[in-house]
């Protein structure tokens, strides 16, 4: 009879004593907003025994005798009770985690508004940028930029092509300064072999901290090698691997995680995500800012995009000129300032990631602009909840979960990095014994905190400064403003270089010539559209003339270019030696010729002048127009090529005076008025009103007309002859034969070739066939500038045999 009166009294105090311990453990999780669902789906069977392990400090040794017995017995009869707990407890978690921290944002950027300079909102703001978070979600976006950043240095970066691209030592550079200069080749090799490896162990996590710095050295060192290869995306690529250089993107789904557990799975401050949210972000919106330039706005910037196959859905409603201006221009505009907008608020945030992937898949089938609509595919992903890994891996099977993190890891541990509150504190602490409070997680913001508190808004300030700095860095402003690269007006300015001519005077004996353009520029024409590049061509060329013995020169630049569908124009006077030119990073440089802006309206009619030109299909396709427009007291001089039979200039405004050199007899010639002018001769148009003048030419190649007229003719008579002998008998006096079958020839193998390429298996297999050709090629070369270093043998020979290998190949 005792002994049951005790055990009922057991039974009874067992189940008081479970309640608190249940109660209890809803206010731990309460408490705890970063507490992931793992630790909670951990708990299942243990959710009693913890609780009541935090709550017995608080009775007596008999009483924890008895309430582990309890909890043993309680355990066995409530497991149902305890597994709804759990999920509970999970839900009113995740909830009450958000709501705590939505109401400590609110509360920080409220006393930052209003209480900027009090040390209360510092310290509120730095615990804000401190506190902890998840790590999931900044470690898969590491590896899938990892992954990408594999791609980019063997494609974009050009490790497949470096032989071509650095391997000439006349060939002219353009570095961000001139003192920052390429390795040889062999050595450049060196870098990107380390830049692949260090991509592959930033992707693993592998030597994170070595690993990663390095990759960014050896990316920017290759960025700021040439501007020529500048764009938005490489430099957003660039400050990427700098922000993973400094957050810790190595405490989960990582090798260093596997073999260091004091950082496996460790918190991570919230300021690492704060920072990639916010460039991200920035990225979006001060594109859509820049896109607010009129020309956008009117759709003059990106013409005839309407025909690509993306836009097949639009043209059943739309037409092209409805599809250009709406859709790709009011379109792009709309989508680059809010989008980042709806990532940011988790209601819209599904939305936003629908919306910007459209857009980036769009892009990516548009442009050839390499990793960066998958980049920001893939990066887009920060804005999403810190535990989104954990929830996909959870739900991958047991046999398929080879590589991925253990979904049901206990919490999350502790990081020096992070700033906690004492109920955080006490909840990650419990259970655990610790030597010194050293080793106690902060609860209070100590210097470093605040030091990288601080930088944080510095880098983020900095971000928002840059795109707009126009105004200091005037050296680097055309007839656009802001330094290009990283200035976010992505496609905002349509370039179209018409014409370059560079005229050289040998001083020593008053001799002067023309070189080619891009003599020494590599092929790329991009230096054209910027004085500090033209600058560092014109030295570059000083510098090599010196081994044909032209010691002392003089360069003049004739640089012809229409900005978004404009004239063509002058871009800096043609009078003035670029060599003895003024030019810094901070002043404008006044060789520059200004835009004509006062022409802008005359787009509309230029369009429809090209318009009706192209309508007489028969010579549409042999046919160009050109406009130019011209500052008074300049002149052109222009050479009509032999097959432009048929060429005219008419005058649009302003007066000119059109010298033909072939008669040596001048023409005066005022708006409305028209000349033509003879094929394969040289003439030179003055402008002598004293407002600008424009002009239009037209050109119409009448060698090829006639060509098509005559294989139009061969072609009919072949299908029609019943003997391919008597129809070759027929026109064996025709210069144009050979032609006609080369021609013949060709169009049969581009018919087979499209049939092929039309399949998707093909086009799939020719996709994986380039990429594993530039990786073979890639890894061949690098190594073998390793092995040639290593042994001391010549990397020339070596480049030779794989030049021979490879001509092998292709035959």
């Amino acid at each position: 009879m005792d002994t049951e009166n005790h055990k009922d009294q057991s039974n009874v105090t067992c189940k008081e004593q479970n309640k608190h311990a249940i109660d209890a453990t809803t206010t731990a999780h309460r408490r705890q907003p970063h507490r992931n669902k793992k630790s909670v789906g951990a708990a299942d069977s243990n959710t009693v025994v913890d609780s009541r392990a935090t709550d017995d400090s608080r009775v007596d040794n008999d009483s924890n005798s008895t309430s582990d017995s309890c909890a043993a017995v309680e355990i066995k009869n409530h497991k149902k009770n305890g597994e709804n707990l759990a999920k509970l407890s999970d839900d009113e978690d995740s909830q009450d985690g958000i709501d705590l921290d939505r109401k400590f944002e609110a509360d920080t950027l409220k006393d930052i508004l209003l209480h900027p300079f009090e040390g209360r909102t510092w310290d509120r703001l730095v615990r804000l940028l401190c506190r902890p978070t998840d790590p999931a979600l900044l470690a898969l976006c590491r590896f899938l930029f990892g992954f990408l950043m594999i791609i980019d240095t063997v494609e974009e970066r050009g490790m497949n092509s470096a032989d071509i691209r650095w391997g000439d030592p006349t060939e002219c550079r353009f570095p961000l300064v001139n003192w920052l200069r390429p390795l040889p080749l062999q050595w450049m090799y060196l870098v990107y072999i380390t830049m692949l490896i260090c991509a592959v162990c930033v992707m693993l996590g592998l030597a994170y901290r070595v690993s990663c710095p390095t990759f960014m050295c050896c990316y920017w060192y290759i960025f700021l090698l040439d501007k020529t290869s500048w764009n938005n995306h490489s430099y957003l690529f660039g400050i990427c691997s700098f922000l993973f250089t400094i957050t810790d993107a190595n405490r989960y789904w990582s090798i260093d995680a596997l073999i260091n557990p004091k950082i496996r799975n460790a918190h991570v401050p919230s300021w690492n995500y704060v920072l990639f949210r916010t460039q991200i972000f920035l990225v979006y919106f001060i594109a859509g800012l820049k896109k607010l330039d009129l020309d956008w706005v009117m759709g003059y910037s990106m013409m005839d995009l309407s025909e690509h196959w993306v836009f097949a859905p639009f043209q059943l409603f739309l037409t092209k000129s409805q599809i250009d201006l709406f859709v790709v221009h009011i379109g792009g505009l709309i989508i680059d300032l809010f989008v980042g907008f709806f990532l940011l608020s988790e209601k819209s945030r599904p939305l936003g990631l629908l919306i910007s992937s459209s857009f980036h898949v769009m892009n990516s089938q548009m442009f050839q602009i390499g990793m960066f609509p998958y980049g920001m595919l893939c990066m887009q992903l920060i804005f999403c909840t810190q535990n989104l890994p954990r929830r996909v891996f959870a739900r991958i099977p047991a046999s398929l979960s080879l590589f991925t993190p253990d979904s049901s890891e206990e919490d999350c541990q502790p990081s020096y990095h992070c700033v906690y509150t004492k109920e955080d504190v006490k909840s990650l602490t419990s259970g655990c014994s610790y030597s010194s409070k050293e080793q106690i997680p902060p609860t209070q913001p100590n210097k470093r905190h605040r030091l990288v508190a601080a930088f944080a808004i510095a880098f983020i300030a900095w971000q928002c400064f840059l795109p707009y700095s126009h105004g200091i860095t005037k050296g680097y402003n055309n007839w656009t403003n802001g330094i290009y690269g990283y200035s976010w007006d992505m496609m905002v300015h349509n370039w179209n270089v018409q014409h370059v001519r560079l005229t050289y005077k040998d001083k020593d004996t008053n001799k002067s010539g023309y070189l080619h353009p891009n003599i020494w520029s590599g092929g790329s024409r991009r230096w054209s559209g910027h004085v500090d590049m033209i600058k560092q061509y014109a030295h570059c060329i000083e510098h090599n003339l010196k081994a044909y013995n032209i010691n002392n020169v003089e360069l003049y630049f004739d640089i012809w270019r229409s900005l978004n569908q404009r004239f063509q124009q002058r871009l800096v006077d043609p009078a003035v030696n670029v060599l003895q030119a003024e030019w810094s990073p901070f002043k404008q440089a006044t060789w520059i010729m200004p835009l004509i802006v006062n022409k802008t309206y005359w787009r509309e009619r230029m369009a429809e002048l090209e318009y009706w030109m192209n309508a007489d299909r028969a010579v549409h396709n042999y046919s160009s127009i050109v406009f130019v427009a011209d500052f008074p007291g300049m002149n052109l001089e222009n050479y009509v090529h032999k097959d432009f039979g048929n060429t005219s200039l008419h005058v649009l405004e302003g007066e000119v005076i059109v010298e033909r050199m072939d008669v040596g007899k001048n023409y005066s010639l005022q708006a409305g008025q028209i000349i033509q002018i003879p094929a394969d001769t040289f003439h030179s148009v003055y402008t002598v009103s004293s407002t600008p003048s424009s002009y239009m030419y037209t050109f119409i190649n009448t060698t090829d007309v006639k060509f098509m007229e005559q294989f139009t003719k061969f072609q009919t008579d072949l299908e029609a002859s019943n003997s391919v002998n008597e129809t070759l008998k027929k026109y064996s006096k025709d210069p144009y034969l050979s032609h006609y079958k080369d021609l013949l020839d060709e169009t049969s193998l581009i018919k087979s070739e499209l049939e092929i390429k039309n399949s998707m298996i093909n086009i799939f297999k020719s996709f994986l066939w380039k990429k594993y050709a530039a990786f073979r090629r890639s890894i061949r070369l690098g190594f073998g500038a390793v092995y040639c270093l290593i042994t001391n043998s010549s990397f020339g020979e070596f480049l030779n045999s794989t030049y021979i290998g490879e001509s092998h190949q292709k035959k």
